[in-house]
């Protein structure tokens, strides 16, 4: 039998698309998710609510351990439970990341609110080269579309940026009924590491525009996906472009960013 937290003072705030996590053991098996690297010992927890992850994380003593909150209610009984906790009030899509921990690397950590985990998710791309590894918690399905690979149906846009830099692993599966209040979904916890990939080897700024578009129309071949760089016949009419954007590998849209980038400077 799981043993359960008790319910908070603190409530869900629906509008952050918030479930708090009641279930202890499942907390646990999150937090001994991290990889305590030596490439950073600085943690910062995402969202942490009630502190139920967070009397986990607490206990490393060796790690530079700092939370940040939106919601003012959550950080008012957070400063209370933990007064010697760094415990941040303001929105992490809105900080400079170098600012955490003096543009150290670090991890990151949380049961992210549904609403805007593919949010956080660009945020950590922006800053690839300060966050070492994600632990978190979030909707199955999007779970499952992050650690997804080329020729899955769930695939897609975020699952390429992040593989470009990370690697991925889904980890476990959570049901609804360990959180108040439930959500009407199965969540999921992965695990993205950084890679050793420092330079992409093209063009990330279009590699991000070429993704984007050939995914913009992912039920066409690249043929149909890719009609708006006007390249011309001879390319086009290659069988490599009889591919959909989903069959695509990270090492692929590299070679096809390379490819197309000439005749767009000409």
């Amino acid at each position: 039998m799981r043993k359960k937290s008790d319910i908070s003072p603190v409530r869900a705030k629906k509008h952050l698309g918030q479930h708090f996590l009641r279930d202890l053991s499942i907390a646990q098996d999150i937090a001994e998710s991290l990889k305590f690297h030596n490439a950073y010992n600085h943690l910062l927890e995402i969202g942490p609510g009630t502190g139920v992850l967070t009397d986990f994380l607490i206990k490393n003593e060796n790690m530079d351990f700092k939370t940040i909150e939106l919601d003012r209610e959550s950080v008012s009984y957070l400063r209370t439970k933990y007064p010697a906790l760094t415990v941040i009030e303001g929105d992490f899509l809105q900080k400079d990341l170098n600012d955490f921990f003096g543009g150290k690397p670090f991890g990151v950590i949380g049961n992210f609110p549904y609403n805007i985990s593919s949010q956080i998710f660009f945020k950590v791309l922006d800053y690839k080269d300060l966050v070492d590894e994600v632990v978190c918690m979030l909707q199955k399905e999007v779970a499952e579309r992050l650690c997804s690979g080329p020729g899955k149906k769930d695939y897609g846009i975020l699952s390429v940026f992040l593989q470009a830099y990370y690697d991925m692993e889904y980890l476990f599966t959570v049901h609804p009924h360990v959180f108040e209040p439930p959500p009407k979904v199965k969540s999921g916890v992965i695990r993205i590491k950084r890679n050793n990939v420092e330079e992409m080897g093209c063009n990330e700024i279009l590699f991000r525009k070429i993704v984007k578009q050939a995914f913009s129309m992912r039920r066409k071949t690249l043929r149909n996906g890719l009609k708006p760089y006007n390249l011309p016949e001879e390319m086009m009419s290659l069988s490599f472009f009889d591919r959909r954007a989903e069959e695509l590998g990270v090492a692929e849209y590299i070679k096809l960013t390379n490819d197309i980038e000439p005749y767009l400077t000409k």
